[in-house]
């Protein structure tokens, strides 16, 4: 049987409930035509419109090229002094470009600067016929490798998120990519930064990065930005402020200055309207759950570290959750053994589901606990029959 109890977890204290706080923070309501939050430190996604749809990412989606980029590096298959050659395909690149031509050799380095910075289309053709030879066999291999990370909203049909039918990604595997780009490769996230990479003096007019939330003082340091007519205008981007971590993608803005403001705005949300609490301590006993045939009757769930969570600023001093466990437990029971889920809710944001364990060994019971139980199980059926009712 599933066995469940409602708490406020809040300081040490439970004080049971069975209403849940609505209107606990401040929903954001974005002008993007889609829009995925996430706070990359405790995993919780903080806003999610129609991010799973797979919409024209214009040229977010380098964010995949450079992956793609990283991983090679990681594998030893190029280092950032590799020099890649340029083909008549790359120079004839149109849109934002590092003005290569076929007589440069640029490093791997450079080309990683010339795509963030620079949003260079020539660039990120250079590094697929690098790394596969053709455009076309890297884009194969952009496909596989997004279903290996289960970026399920994405199709590629080129490298640099130029204009076509098929290539497609959603505001969720953008976000998720971004996430993963920060984590996995630190060593390169700072290149994210750069406010400008003016490449062997060319264009120096084209040498800024478009980020427009870099250098505002709100902890911005990446990522990229996306723009096509089709697609409107996006962003992917991230902050860091304190030990908290963001990084959300948006799209479908319809100028460069109204990405910037619900950049910021977004940015500024996050940080403000949400806090870290820990809502379960290690060892500390939350609830009690019955062993059958036990030599203890109850055992304590513990959570088996610090749970600390992303919660709603405006709660004060307790969490709602619930405890959930199918019970009785069939003794014997192990100390650490997880045997109960703590489910913490709040609105809009999605559930998070925490394991507890038993807080110390339970003995299978011996003659008399098995005496003392079949006589109760005997007693709840003869009552259970109606014996000992009043016959009037």
């Amino acid at each position: 049987m599933i066995r469940s109890i409602r708490f406020l977890i809040g300081l040490g204290a439970l004080i049971v409930s069975m209403a849940l706080p609505s209107g606990v923070q401040a929903a954001f309501v974005t002008r993007a035509e889609a829009a995925y939050v996430l706070d990359v430190t405790t995993g919780t996604v903080l806003l999610n419109k129609q991010g799973d749809i797979p919409l024209p990412p214009a040229s977010m989606s380098k964010l995949m090229t450079l992956n793609m980029l990283f991983e090679a590096l990681a594998d030893g298959r190029v280092t950032l002094d590799t020099r890649f050659r340029v083909s008549s395909t790359a120079k004839a690149m149109g849109g934002s470009t590092m003005f290569l031509d076929e007589t440069d050799r640029p490093t791997v380095e450079e080309l990683i600067k010339g795509i963030i910075v620079l949003s260079g289309n020539d660039a990120c053709v250079v590094v697929a016929e690098g790394l596969a030879g053709t455009e076309e066999a890297f884009s194969r291999l952009m496909n596989d490798r997004a279903r290996d990370l289960g970026l399920t909203g994405s199709t590629f049909a080129n490298s640099s998120g130029w204009p076509d039918p098929v290539h497609r990604m959603s505001m969720a595997d953008l976000g998720k990519l971004a996430a993963r780009l920060i984590t996995e490769f630190p060593e390169y996230y700072g290149y994210f930064a750069l406010t400008e990479f003016p490449f062997d003096g060319r264009a120096p007019q084209n040498r800024f990065n478009r980020n427009p939330i870099l250098g505002l003082g709100i902890g911005a340091d990446g990522l990229k930005t996306g723009h096509t007519q089709e697609a409107g205008y996006g962003l992917v981007g991230s902050a860091q402020q304190g030990n908290r971590r963001i990084v959300f993608a948006i799209t479908g803005l319809d100028t460069a200055e109204a990405r910037a403001q619900e950049s910021e705005s977004i940015v500024n949300w996050a940080f403000r309207q949400f806090v870290q609490r820990t809502v379960a301590e290690e060892g500390k006993v939350l609830a009690e759950a019955d062993v059958w045939m036990g030599a203890e009757p109850t055992v304590g769930l513990v959570a088996p570290e610090d749970y600390t969570l992303l919660v709603p600023a405006l709660i004060r001093g307790a969490v709602p959750a619930e405890i959930v466990w199918r019970g009785p437990l069939q003794a014997p029971v192990a100390a650490g053994q997880h045997i109960a889920d703590l489910i913490v809710r709040f609105d809009d944001l999605p559930e998070t589901v925490l394991p507890l364990v038993a807080e110390r060994d339970v003995a299978q019971g011996g003659f008399g606990t098995r005496l003392r139980t079949a006589a109760g199980v005997l007693m709840d059926r003869y009552l259970g029959d109606g014996a000992g009712a009043d016959p009037s």
